[in-house]
Formats: C-alpha cells, sequence, structure tokens
C-alpha cells in the first residue's frame, strides 16, 4: 500500500481493502481512534501547513479547470506551477511524465482523473524520500551528542532550544555547547535560552575555538550525567574551506572522546526561503556527514514541495519540522501528518 492509500485509510476512510490487505498501523492512525496527543499534532501539522496547501490547492484547481490530456501547454503550466512551489525538477519531471503517461494510456480524461493522479503520485513521493522519518538515533547507554549545523538566521540556535526544552520535559538533563564563536551575540543568545529552558551553556569568549569549547561541553556533560549534548556551530565563514575544516575539527574531537558520536548531524533550514535552503543543503552535505534536515517556519511558508525537493535531490531524511513559534512547535517529521496536512482538501476530494 503506497503512502496515498495509508493516508486515506487513515484519516478519511476512503479505502476499502480485504480484512487480511488492511495495514494495521494505518488503521490504528484512523483519527477517531487517535490518542489525545496524536490528534492534537494531526492537527498542528494542518495548521502549520495551511499556507502551503491554500496556496497549492488554489493554483492547481485553477490549472485543472484548463486541463485538456492531450495539451501539451497544460502539462508546461503544470511543471511550473511545481517548480515555482519549489517540488524540486526531478520530482516536476517525474510528476508531469506520469501524467503524460496516464494520458496515453487513457486512464486520465477528466479534471478529477489528473487531479487523483497527480495528488497520488506527489503524496507516495513523500514515502519514498523520507522511509525512515521515525528514526532518530539516540545513546541508550549514555549520552546523545547531536550536532547541529545551517547558515544564520535560519533558526538554529531556537531549534536548539526547543529541542532542549523537550527534552527537559522528558525529565532528562540536557548541556548545550555555544561552539558559534565567530557571530557576535551568538553565545549570549544561546544563554538566555538556556536559562529560559533550564539547560546548562558551555562557552568561551567571542573569537575562541569552537573545538575547544565542544571539548570542555563533552567533559562537563560527562561529568554530570547528562542525558543530551546540543551543539551549536559557526553558520557563516569566510568560504567554504573553513566551514569544512571547523566542523572537521569539532567532529574529530566529538569521536575521540566520544567513538560513535555525534549520534545525529542536523541540518536547520529555513522553509521560507525555498530553492535557497536546496543550495544550503547541497553545499553542507559536501562538507560534512548531514544525518537529517530541520524545516523551520513551515508556518510561515506555502513552499511544502521543498521537502520533496530535499529527499528526491539530496537523499536526506527531513527529521524535524518547525510548525510555530511556541517551544512546544518543533516536531519530529511524520510523513503521513505532514502529506495529509498539505493536500487534505485534494486528498478528500479523491475518495
Amino acid at each position: 500500500m503506497g503512502l496515498f492509500d495509508k493516508i486515506k485509510s487513515a484519516f478519511t476512510g476512503g479505502v476499502n481493502e480485504p480484512e487480511s490487505q488492511v495495514d494495521e498501523t494505518s488503521t490504528a492512525k484512523n483519527t477517531s481512534l487517535e490518542p489525545e496527543d496524536t490528534k492534537k499534532e494531526t492537527e498542528q501539522y494542518e495548521k502549520g501547513l495551511k499556507k502551503s496547501r491554500v496556496s497549492f490547492t488554489r493554483r492547481l484547481n485553477e490549472l485543472l479547470a484548463n486541463f485538456r490530456y492531450e495539451d501539451e501547454e497544460f502539462f508546461e503550466e503544470l511543471e511550473d506551477l511545481l517548480i515555482e512551489s519549489d517540488v524540486g525538477f526531478e520530482a516536476t519531471m517525474e510528476i508531469a511524465d506520469k501524467l503524460r503517461y496516464e494520458s496515453k494510456v487513457e486512464n486520465v480524461r477528466s479534471m478529477a482523473d489528473a487531479e487523483r493522479v497527480i495528488v497520488e503520485t506527489m503524496v507516495d513521493m513523500y514515502g519514498e524520500t523520507n522511509p525512515d522519518h521515525h528514526y532518530f538515533n539516540e545513546n541508550p547507554d549514555g549520552l546523545t551528542v547531536v550536532l547541529f549545523v545551517g547558515v544564520n538566521g535560519v533558526g538554529k540556535t531556537t531549534t536548539i532550544a526547543k529541542m532542549a526544552h523537550q527534552y527537559i520535559d522528558q525529565g532528562k538533563k540536557v548541556v548545550m555547547a555555544a561552539g558559534d564563536t565567530f557571530r557576535a551575540g551568538a553565545i549570549e543568545q544561546l544563554h538566555v535560552w538556556g536559562e529560559r529552558v533550564g539547560a546548562e551553556v558551555i562557552s568561551t569568549k567571542q573569537g575562541g575555538d569552537p573545538a575547544a569549547v565542544v571539548y570542555d561541553s563533552i567533559k562537563t556533560a560527562q561529568e554530570s550525567h547528562a542525558d543530551v549534548l546540543l551543539i551549536d556551530t559557526a553558520g557563516r565563514l569566510q568560504n567554504k574551506k573553513n566551514l569544512m575544516n571547523e566542523l572537521q575539527k569539532m567532529r574529530r574531537v566529538i569521536t575521540r572522546e566520544i567513538p560513535d558520536a555525534p549520534h545525529e548531524t542536523l541540518l536547520v533550514l529555513d522553509a521560507t526561503t525555498g530553492q535557497n535552503a536546496l543550495s544550503q543543503a547541497k553545499i553542507f552535505k559536501e562538507t560534512t556527514d548531514v544525518t537529517g534536515i530541520v524545516l523551520t517556519k513551515m508556518d510561515g511558508t506555502a513552499k511544502g514541495g521543498i521537502v520533496l525537493a530535499i529527499g528526491k535531490e539530496l537523499g536526506i531524511p527531513v527529521k524535524f519540522v518547525g510548525l510555530g513559534e511556541t517551544m512546544d512547535d518543533l516536531h519530529p517529521f511524520d510523513t503521513e501528518k505532514f502529506a495529509y496536512g498539505l493536500f487534505k482538501e485534494l486528498i478528500e476530494q479523491t475518495v
């Protein structure tokens, strides 16, 4: 069963299958049966993705109103719409080619047929590009080390604070390392967040050695029996070579002290920047071993398609999304909830 059918079954009851073929995990996610916190998170996805959903649904419906299954101009306009929604070139071509094929073999003859193929193809792509969205590597026997990378202004420091807050709410002890010693105010900003959420912050003076901060933070976390160490890093050095050297130096210190760390290296991207975020991801993928993406400010953009572009063109899973400004608005990425929040009305129209 593809992701599209799972979502229809889970959220709309729109898939009828023999009982032996029903996906038990999807059935359990039916909103009428969900635990209250799961239903709340589904609603947060719907609310946080409203701008993307409303914009894409309106533009797609306007385009489909002029659908002609033999009209190449329609397919060119569809490609333009997908590119402008930051779906990415590879995903755009795959979606358009699928619709062309279905039209050619006469499976698509109406606007409703075209809508079904487009939405089903896109939703299934989200499942294909983020198959491990629930997996977040943690150290069950000791200190979990998470390294955060990303350019300035994407919400990296705030993301670290939100994650620290959530870990502390779970009863875990958190230490934060102010490894961005280059940006003016970065150290002070992390200290302010540390005081707010109740996490110890290890730092040095501005312009100090980030690797030394990492070493001190590891020792402090180990001596205080902390559960989690969250490490901030510089977002902008003079050039890519400097960035690579600093990140590699920090990783060497981490690995020397804890051989299987960092357990996660999360690249923080601002979703509102669209294709610029994709360009940033490509650079950081070249400079360090990125294990996952954190997409911030999803609630403030109509560019929800960027998840597809990242998955298709980079193969890096999105592991967290920011769906608001409060400390509880950082969510582990859930492909089903994300796709439903992004295409809710379109999915329900195909039922």
